[in-house]
């Protein structure tokens, strides 16, 4: 698996606070244990740079960077997995989502790599838990939207490899609800009525 990005659910850079988080491409690096990490340095030299490995690619990155990671490295995505983690916030407002009511940055983000098999995870995930693998007493469990069954189960396994809980969510066409719970989350967290450690918990 491949991380891509400066997010704060991407892996560390090595341990090098100097080197670019998204010129590093860390193929089978661990989804949960660590998780958190500095700040990088220059992001955007680093993506023009940058070689792309691995089956499966997460984008650890704002939302506005999908369009030019899509652009810039569409070739090399073709025939592989993308995850997009992304929650589409008005960072602005802090009170809406800047995609249709209708769409989600994921359905953006597939009509902009149509050889690509996209995925819409982690985004309902903070990464406190992911570090932890738990949400209060339950087991940290990730969200899956996409329309290939193949994808969904190779990052599902990934992910309950990892020690956490996986769940197909259907198609990508709900990106949109879980992008509106990772709104909700997002404003709650902020609003100071959880903590970033918290979130919603799966019991079955």
């Amino acid at each position: 698996m491949t991380w891509c990005g400066t997010h704060n659910l991407a892996p560390p850079c090595a341990g090098k606070r100097d080197i670019p988080c998204a010129a590093v491409f860390l193929a089978g690096a661990p989804l949960h244990k660590p998780l958190l990490l500095q700040p990088c340095q220059h992001p955007r030299q680093a993506r023009q740079t940058a070689t792309v490995t691995g089956d499966v690619v997460v984008l650890a990155v704002p939302y506005p960077a999908l369009k030019e990671i899509a652009a810039q490295y569409g070739d090399q995505l073709a025939g592989k997995i993308v995850v997009d983690i992304t929650n589409p916030l008005n960072f602005e407002t802090f009170d809406s989502l800047v995609v249709p009511a209708d769409g989600s940055a994921a359905a953006e983000l597939a009509a902009a790599l149509p050889s690509s098999h996209v995925l819409k995870s982690f985004n309902t995930t903070f990464a406190g838990t992911l570090a932890s693998a738990t949400v209060g007493p339950n087991q940290t469990t990730v969200l899956i939207a996409g329309d290939d069954a193949a994808a969904k189960e190779t990052l599902a396994a990934a992910i309950t490899a990892g020690g956490l809980g996986a769940i197909d969510a259907g198609s990508l066409s709900h990106a949109r609800e879980l992008e509106a719970m990772g709104f909700l989350q997002l404003t709650l967290a902020a609003g100071e009525k959880i903590q970033w450690t918290s979130g919603f918990g799966i019991v079955r």
